[in-house]
């Protein structure tokens, strides 16, 4: 086609599926795929599995309670989202550029906390593993911070459900390896112990622990021998105050200006998409415990075939998105999250039942890998280029404040009402979304800006 004759959305040709599909063997979707992989493994090893180790070494379980909210780091990275998002890094800036050297930083900050978590005994003292731990969830969400910035800077909107799905199946894969992954290392790394001794042995532990510090160099080669987003302009500061509203105030401000009334609409939706999930997921281990699985049938269940389900549910919600739009999508996979809420419903009533736990968990994670490559593809879209760490920092932290406080009560809830009443419950909290999914796609995308420092 001629230069002075541009496609137009109107007139563009429609893909074929087979092009499509491509876009995962792009450059880009590999690299998402790896730095995906980097972002998945920390989570476990300061959350899940590192409470099967303390629990194992004797620590009684409400300081593994309160230890839990080390994972609250997570929570609020919007809060130092603008440091990464506009401040420079001596060297690794000038070095890697400003995703890549926070990357780079990041991922040295999770390899040495996971080093300090191997070699500390929780047995002698908790202070070491703690802190450890601490620089591990705070370097991860900053990682986290710094690759969704570098994930929307790195194609165009087109693009960005196929990215997300890359993105959740290298995550997804590093849960399994750092989840039962590192148990199945610890078991082989253990001595045969003598009769009658604590099964708790720190060195197989320490042996785990170690693999998974090492087994970052696959984020950190990929960031090593990846291309720099094309860098957003930033126009210079005059004084500390003018860099602070800039980096602070103005990500926030630019996005109430470019949306104006609907910025409560979208950031309604945003709080509430995956309120059904969040606080069903709450009680879905207890009540496996309740209705007699044994811990081999639930780590086989949820580790394999939930794991395979969720990455089909990504990759066919990131190729669906691309093929029909984010927002059908999006509505597609608030209705089958709250259908499959049901289905553990009908589960409660159905007994102890090792196919139909395969059939229910599949198809929830099925609906969960949908819902998420299009909720995360939909966040990407309403970020601005000149503010994305911020902007999607504070998106990614406002999705599961809500839901978390809420599914805080799902304990009581399932105390006095049964655990069938509770799923159809959660059920019923997503229809508001259902709403407000089908308001927030009649709003119309505002053209992309430059920030507020721009020349206004």
């Amino acid at each position: 086609m001629p230069d002075n004759a541009p496609t137009t959305a109107a007139t563009a040709p429609r893909a074929t599926w087979l092009q499509t599909l491509r876009v995962y063997l792009e450059p880009a979707s590999l690299r998402m795929l790896t730095l995906g992989f980097a972002a998945g493994l920390p989570l476990l090893l300061v959350l899940g599995t590192l409470s099967f180790r303390l629990r194992e070494a004797g620590i009684d379980r409400g300081t593994i309670g309160y230890l839990s909210w080390v994972g609250l780091a997570y929570g609020f990275k919007w809060a130092w989202a603008p440091l990464v998002d506009r401040l420079p890094l001596p060297l690794l800036t000038r070095w890697l550029g400003r995703r890549r050297g926070w990357l780079l930083l990041s991922q040295a900050a999770i390899v040495a906390g996971l080093v300090g978590m191997a070699l500390a005994d929780p047995r002698q003292a908790l202070g070491p593993i703690v802190w450890c731990a601490l620089v591990v969830a705070f370097g991860s969400a900053t990682q986290d911070i710094a690759l969704d910035a570098f994930r929307i800077e790195s194609a165009d909107t087109g693009r960005q459900a196929a990215l997300a799905a890359a993105y959740q199946t290298g995550y997804r894969l590093a849960m399994i390896w750092a989840g039962a992954g590192v148990l199945w290392i610890a078991a082989r790394a253990e001595a045969t112990p003598a009769l009658g001794a604590a099964t708790y042995q720190n060195g197989a532990w320490q042996a785990a622990y170690l693999v998974m510090a090492a087994s970052m160099a696959v984020g950190i080669v990929t960031v090593l021998f990846s291309r720099e987003p094309r860098p957003v302009a930033l126009p210079p500061a005059k004084d500390a105050a003018e860099w602070l509203s800039g980096a602070v105030v103005e990500p926030f401000a630019d996005f109430l200006r470019r949306y104006g009334w609907h910025a409560a609409l979208i950031l309604a939706l945003i709080a509430v998409y995956r309120i059904s999930d969040v606080v069903m997921g709450i009680m879905a281990n207890p009540f496996y415990v309740d209705m007699g699985f044994t811990k081999d049938e639930v780590a086989a269940v949820t580790k394999v075939y939930g794991v395979i389900m969720t990455l089909v549910g990504a990759f066919v919600g990131g190729v669906l998105s691309m093929r029909l739009g984010v927002m059908r999508i999006l509505m597609l996979g608030a209705l089958l999250s709250c259908g499959t809420n049901l289905l553990f419903a009908w589960l409660a009533g159905h007994g102890h039942d090792v196919t139909a736990l395969i059939a229910v968990v599949s198809a929830d994670n099925l609906a969960g890998g949908i819902a998420s490559a299009a909720f995360i593809a939909y966040l990407s879209s309403l970020t601005n280029v000149s503010y994305s760490a911020t902007q999607y920092a504070l998106f990614s932290s406002m999705m599961l404040l809500l839901p978390k406080f809420i599914a805080g009560f799902s304990g009581d809830y399932v105390n006095t009402f049964g655990y069938a009443q509770f799923f159809v419950s959660t059920a019923l909290l997503g229809l508001p979304v259902l709403l407000l999914v089908a308001l927030a796609a009649r709003v119309q995308a505002p053209p992309p800006t430059t920030g507020a420092s721009d020349g206004r």
